[in-house]
């Protein structure tokens, strides 16, 4: 198992790697001059000639990415071209604010979702399961732009409950936010669950358990959940992928200082150790949590635990 972890993690490098010359080449290409945005109204050409030597855009891209990826491989992202402040610095900030939105939504998504896929999976023709099947598509469907919109306007506009940007107020600031991100994937697990359910308790196993007697409590939750959760464990660690791209959104909506929406500033600035940091740092968590799911996939699966031991 420590070898099978210590392979998944060297094989992370050559992963971002690819990342980064992907989107350095991207950003290089793009259309603009990172020095006129930094300057602003007084730019002139001099002064953006010496902004250039300074920050190294002047030299070739495969030379400015060279002694960036030599940097990185020492733990050092740069520093801003905007702010002229070290990247790390900035993100180590940010992904407070990030991490708590995500971490919230993805508990509504696993606390909600789950539950209410099972109930619905054991009550195929109530009118509960098409309501929440109702949910669900609408869940999936709407924007995460929109469906921000909405509660902004419902809560915090109409209502006054609730904080509609910032994080001043602590967790009433991330009740919004986490909804808001949360909801669409709290749909996909809820529609997996549900479906991953219904297929299991149709299983052979299942009818020879309830001839024995067993106790409907112990057919759904002790003989038909473990193998109905491993799609939905898949997609809880698909999500939090997902998740991410959406905190951009998110962070965006809510005017929140976090990773994603230093991410939008950083593009729209051509500030590429930003771009690249905040990526490189995204990669980094969606790499560790699909990690994460593989390790659960052998707690929850004998099977899968024996060819890890193999």
């Amino acid at each position: 198992m420590i070898e099978y972890i210590i392979r998944r993690l060297i094989a992370l490098i050559p992963i971002i790697l690819v990342l980064t010359l992907v989107v350095f080449s991207i950003l290089h290409m793009t259309p603009g001059d990172a020095t006129v945005i930094i300057l602003g109204s007084e730019y002139t050409e001099e002064l953006g000639a010496a902004l250039r030597k300074e920050l190294g855009l002047d030299q070739p891209m495969l030379v400015q990415y060279a002694k960036y990826v030599f940097k990185l491989l020492q733990g050092d992202f740069g520093m801003s071209y905007v702010t002229r402040a070290p990247v790390m610095d900035q993100l180590s900030v940010r992904l407070v604010n990030t991490f708590w939105i995500v971490i919230c939504a993805m508990v509504l998504c696993v606390s909600l979702g789950i539950p209410i896929g099972i109930l619905a999976a054991t009550r195929p023709n109530s009118v509960f399961s098409q309501s929440m099947m109702v949910v669900s598509l609408m869940g999936v469907s709407m924007p995460i732009f929109w469906l921000g919109l909405l509660l902004i306007l419902l809560f915090s506009v109409y209502l006054g409950w609730l904080p509609s940007s910032g994080m001043d107020q602590g967790f009433l600031s991330l009740i919004l936010p986490a909804v808001t991100l949360g909801f669409n994937y709290m749909a996909n697990i809820m529609r997996t669950t549900r479906s991953s359910m219904l297929e299991a308790i149709r299983q052979d196993y299942i009818r020879t358990a309830r001839a024995k007697g067993v106790t409907e409590h112990a057919v759904i939750y002790d003989h038909a959940l473990g193998n109905a959760l491993m799609p939905t464990i898949t997609i809880i660690g698909l999500n939090v992928g997902m998740l991410l791209g959406g905190v951009v959104l998110t962070e965006t909506v809510f005017s929140i200082p976090g990773t994603g929406r230093l991410l939008v500033e950083a593009i729209n600035q051509r500030d590429t150790p930003c771009v690249l940091g905040a990526l490189v740092v995204m990669a980094f968590c969606v790499a560790i949590s699909n990690l994460i799911v593989d390790l659960i996939y052998a707690y929850i699966d004998p099977r899968v635990r024996a060819q890890y031991r193999r």
